[in-house]
């Protein structure tokens, strides 16, 4: 038989490889033909390994083509390792080194110097960033992206040395950096002319920062999101200045009212998104009103816990028919004929949210079926009186619905019913629904196929026969909580064989053992996250067939099990790309064991939560070395109580 990748060009080749989207996919045409290997070679542009070992192979294999080095989940991270992980010669453009705490100006510096064309850095959450890392990255001068949020050591005098060394910035996050000042952005605003995307949330800085910030004339989307110095004098600097905003956040600004909106919605014309939640709690009919200005550009408005009226939704429907999506999260006032007032005018919204919004009834959703055809999200978390009407109505009318948030809302199998004609249905989540049962489960496992997502949060009516029914029909799934669902059983994880699932979440379950833990993992080798808080009969069995089966595991929390040392130790030690684990109140676990399992993997772990009293008794020894390869200890002091 001819082998067609014999005579097809590699060119060709990658151009197959560009509609493959899975990693799995991807990896068995390497293993197809040398010719698919040496395609793969040449089209791969990004990689994110889990941990340093594999690195120089994986360096070696794709160096020509390169663009985007991911290390951000590489733990023991530091600026010798950061030094041997960048290739020279490189094409690299983008270097993400978020949470990577060993890595100093030292090893930024040799970052700038080996790859001089770099244009996109992510250092942020890195605690021992400070000024003179800043002064490392500065010497990176075609830098056009950095991200250094929550670096709390950075000053206005490392943010100086980026602004003048890094003058052709276009994206820039100093999220949570508490000591930049208003000194610090009034600079940077006077270097960077090129800033396009600007995020400043949380810093102590006042109007006069919007005052210099308006003068960026190529500034598209700004965040401020928690800028407790900021009000409306600073709007009122930004609707008068000469940037031309797209996107503006000023959620939870305490001191916005609707004046300032009113006057930015005047100024900046061609705003595309509004994210104004939780400011001033009336919005007036006055700043409405303007957004009829905005009318052929905003796309997208949120509104977030503010008091709304009926009255005021109406205006938006009139005015701003190009809408994609309304966030209307815990707002008072919002009701039916509010909602059926906004959907009239606003026929192409695909992303509604109505979390909280507890007026709400079957009407709304007549409305939304009527006007929204092509409806893709909502979010109806406890809208209490909502009922299987009003979904039976979304289910005939929404035939491309992707996402319903229907938790604590009360729902029954009769609702599961319509929406399982849903069947491009991606996200379902359920929590909190005690009317749900394994007749309800039966229809989605029928039907919606496509299922990507499924929260069964305290849905204490489901049993093993229910998780049959979806583990059979929803075979991509890739996230499932099942936390506090205790009638389901080790016979109801034997039937979690799903290949794609990355995150389960089995907290509470008290009925579930080692036994059944073995068999799920067996049939999920996937597994990236998994939650076992609680469950008190998972022992050392559990531990081993973890380690044996999900080698892929990042994140484990096994707090309350019956885990002995010698699981614990086995597991930590085995899990090559364990990242995080919490392991609070292992009442069988000694101060060895601990010891020993710790030692075991801390070359490897990030983050860890232990219990407090725990600190006096480790040694100080293994403690500082955790600490100084990357580690970040989270001690709690929890009363051990058993819940069932």
């Amino acid at each position: 038989m001819c082998d067609i990748t014999a005579v097809l060009t590699v060119d060709l080749l990658a151009q197959v490889l560009d509609w493959l989207h899975d990693s799995r996919d991807l990896k068995s045409c390497r293993l197809v033909s040398r010719a698919f290997l040496q395609a793969e070679r040449m089209h791969r542009r990004a990689i994110r390994p889990l941990r340093l070992g594999p690195l120089p192979v994986l360096l070696r294999r794709y160096v020509g083509s390169l663009q985007s080095l991911d290390l951000s989940s590489c733990p023991s991270l530091d600026d010798s390792a950061l030094s041997l992980s960048i290739p020279c010669p490189n094409n690299l453009r983008s270097v993400s080194l978020s949470r990577a705490t060993g890595v100093t100006w030292r090893g930024l510096e040799v970052l700038a110097s080996v790859c001089p064309r770099i244009e996109a850095i992510d250092i942020s959450h890195c605690v021992g960033f400070g000024d003179r890392e800043a002064a490392a990255v500065a010497k990176a001068c075609w830098l056009k992206e950095l991200r250094i949020d929550k670096c709390l050591n950075v000053t206005d005098v490392g943010l100086a040395k980026v602004a003048v060394g890094c003058s052709r910035l276009e994206k820039l996050g100093i999220k949570w950096c508490f000591e930049i000042s208003e000194i610090g952005i009034d600079l940077l605003v006077k270097k960077c002319l090129e800033l396009r995307e600007l995020d400043i949330s949380y810093l102590k800085v006042g109007n006069e920062s919007l005052r210099s910030i308006a003068s960026l004339s190529k500034l598209e989307d700004l965040a401020l999101v928690g800028c407790e110095y900021i009000d409306d004098e600073g709007l009122y600097f930004l609707s008068n200045g000469n940037c031309s905003l797209q996107s503006i956040d000023i959620s939870r600004c305490e001191n916005v009212t609707s004046v300032g909106l009113t006057t930015l919605a005047e100024g900046q014309q061609r705003l595309r998104k509004i994210n104004a939640g939780n400011c001033s709690p009336v919005l007036t009919s006055t700043f409405v009103s303007k957004l009829c200005t905005l009318g052929d550009t905003l796309i997208i408005l949120k509104l977030d816990k503010l008091q709304l009226l009926a009255s005021a939704l109406e205006i938006v429907g009139k005015n701003c028919r190009n809408l994609l999506e309304i966030g209307l999260s815990k707002c008072n006032g919002v009701n039916d004929e509010g909602i059926s007032w906004l959907v009239e005018g606003c026929t192409n919204l695909s992303t509604i949210d109505l979390t909280c919004c507890l007026l709400v009834t079957d009407k709304s959703l007549l409305s939304i079926a009527a006007c929204c055809r092509g409806v893709k999200c909502l979010w109806l978390e406890s809208c209490v009186l909502i009922s299987e009407k009003g979904l039976d109505q979304i289910a005939s009318c929404c035939m491309d619905l992707k996402e319903i948030d229907l938790t604590d809302c009360n729902v029954n199998d009769n609702a599961l019913k319509c929406l399982s004609r849903c069947s491009e249905l991606l996200v379902l989540k359920i929590g909190l629904c005690s009317g749900v049962s394994d007749i309800g489960l039966s229809f989605i496992g029928t039907n919606c196929s496509k299922l990507l997502e499924l929260d069964l949060y305290r849905c204490t009516a489901i049993t093993d026969d229910g998780l049959a029914a979806i583990s059979n029909g929803c075979k991509r799934l890739k996230k499932l909580n099942l936390c506090y669902c205790n009638q389901i059983s080790d016979t109801g994880l034997a039937h979690l064989q799903l290949e794609e699932l990355s995150d389960l979440e089995l907290r509470g379950m008290v009925r579930i053992t080692s036994s059944g833990i073995t068999a799920m993992a067996m049939g999920c080798r996937s597994l990236t996250q998994l939650d076992l808080k609680r469950c008190y009969s998972i022992d050392d069995a559990g531990m081993w067939a973890l380690a044996q089966y999900t080698e892929n595991l990042r994140q484990l929390t096994i707090s309350y099990c019956t885990v002995t040392g010698l699981g614990l130790c086995h597991i930590l030690g085995s899990l090559r790309c364990l990242q995080d684990v919490k392991m609070v109140h292992l009442s069988w676990v000694s101060i060895e064991g601990f010891e020993l399992a710790l030692r075991a993997s801390c070359g490897k772990l990030k983050k860890v939560k232990l219990l407090g009293k725990l600190q006096d008794v480790l040694s100080s020894e293994l403690l500082q070395t955790l600490q100084a390869r990357g580690c970040r200890i989270r001690w709690v002091n929890k009363p051990l109580v058993f819940k069932g």
